[in-house]
């Protein structure tokens, strides 16, 4: 990767080197060019004002913090320096002439994960996406570097609620805290044309555009799924055979169990057909090898690439698993990462529902965000009659959502 300019805004990250304030934060759009800069950055002032010191990269987890940090790092072209990293032990070592400086990474993508950074001494912390992480493991960081007076933390996210943490106690204390605040949106990016952003603009709507594209904090609320159109993304069948199948499931014993057949037909993925059954208004449960046959029957004779299952129901996968029909793997249950995902594709027109699929359509237009949640500073959907959501949304992780961040190049 070649870098030819830097914007107003992405001078101001390599200003921060020399001065004097400790903290840095930069919010704001995606793919304003906020991360880049400040990758490199951190690197020219851990570089030019530390030797032998210890420093930490952290995300919601190692591997993204390798995705996002190390990899656009290692692809800078004319840098100065020699980069040697160790996957088993998630240092990077980086080298200038006789200079040599250590940079852990971290992922804190839970409360447990403060324990993880404790008893290392750090001259800088570079937070990636800290609104993805819990309080008690920014906080922890933060105190590993108290040594050192000539410190340096540094921050980036894209915007969540706003009654975020993140947002409370430190963007809009920014001042009180003596820190710079610098807010991005994606004109502040030299490499994104004006083409690129108006692509990226389709890619998002509801409370994700106001996140992502507007950079704004702002309440989840209303309907998740506010781009949804009957005219657009309902259809009585697909314009030809499909390609590709999936099934996606969400089970439940006492909850109602719906399982929703996917089928590809020119680029376009389409909810062929459903399985809705609740044991509780039916007033008779169902056992795995009953809710099995079901499965089967749905399926049909297309061979399915694999049923894509509520990670929860253990029993049902390995009943699964022991008929040795259908190759099954188990949701990625990423409730906020699957929303975005599937709201991407809907708007981007890579999902279509039959219109025999009545449980699903009845499901998109009350499918709301949690107004009690948001108040908290938490984004969730409501849990009401959302089985088929759900099973969409374990569908679209399975299909749309897995990066393919490439391979981790070891030495310098």
């Amino acid at each position: 990767m070649r870098i030819k300019t830097f914007s107003k805004k992405q001078g101001q990250i390599l200003r921060f080197i020399e001065q004097p304030e400790i903290t840095l934060i930069c919010d704001g759009a995606v793919r304003s060019g906020k991360t880049v800069s400040m990758i490199l950055a951190y690197m020219i002032w851990a570089m030019s004002h530390f030797d032998r010191t210890n420093f930490a990269i952290c995300g919601k987890t190692v591997r993204s913090a390798e995705r996002n940090i190390l990899m656009p790092l290692q692809s800078i072209e004319g840098l100065p320096y020699c980069l040697e990293y160790k996957v088993s032990k998630s240092i990077l070592t980086v080298r200038c002439g006789k200079i040599e400086n250590y940079f852990y990474l971290f992922g804190g993508k839970d409360e447990s994960s403060y324990m993880l950074i404790q008893g290392l001494t750090l001259a800088g912390v570079l937070f990636d996406e800290v609104a993805l992480m819990p309080r008690s493991f920014v906080d922890q960081a933060i105190a590993r570097t108290l040594t050192y007076s000539n410190r340096k933390l540094w921050f980036n996210c894209n915007p969540e609620g706003p009654q975020h943490w993140f947002n409370q106690e430190w963007v809009l204390k920014a001042k009180e805290r003596g820190a710079r605040h610098l807010h991005f949106l994606m004109d502040d990016n030299p490499a994104m044309t004006p083409e690129g952003i108006e692509e990226a603009k389709k890619e998002f709507s509801g409370v994700f555009y106001d996140r992502y594209i507007l950079g704004l904090w702002v309440l989840a609320e209303g309907r998740i799924y506010d781009m949804f159109d009957k005219t657009k993304h309902v259809v009585a069948a697909p314009p030809g055979p499909c390609t590709q199948y999936y099934i996606s499931m969400d089970y439940g014993t006492q909850n109602p169990t719906a399982m929703l057949l996917w089928g590809k037909c020119g680029g376009v993925w389409y909810m062929l057909r459903e399985y809705y059954y609740s044991g509780r208004d039916q007033k008779a449960q169902k056992t795995d090898e009953q809710y099995y046959a079901e499965l089967v029957k749905l399926a049909g004779d297309p061979p399915i690439r694999a049923v894509i299952v509520d990670p929860s129901a253990a029993s049902m996968i390995a009943t699964i698993r022991q008929h040795g029909q259908f190759m099954v793997r188990p949701a990625d249950n990423a409730v906020l990462d699957g929303i975005r995902v599937t709201a991407t594709a809907l708007s981007s027109g890579k999902i279509k529902i039959c219109e025999c699929c009545a449980n699903a359509l009845e499901e998109l237009p009350g499918y709301v965000w949690d107004d009690k949640a948001a108040q908290r500073g938490e984004d969730k959907p409501l849990k009401i009659n959302d089985h088929a959501m759900d099973a969409l949304r374990y569908f679209s992780m399975e299909v749309f959502g897995r990066p393919n961040p490439g391979p981790i190049t070891i030495g310098g």
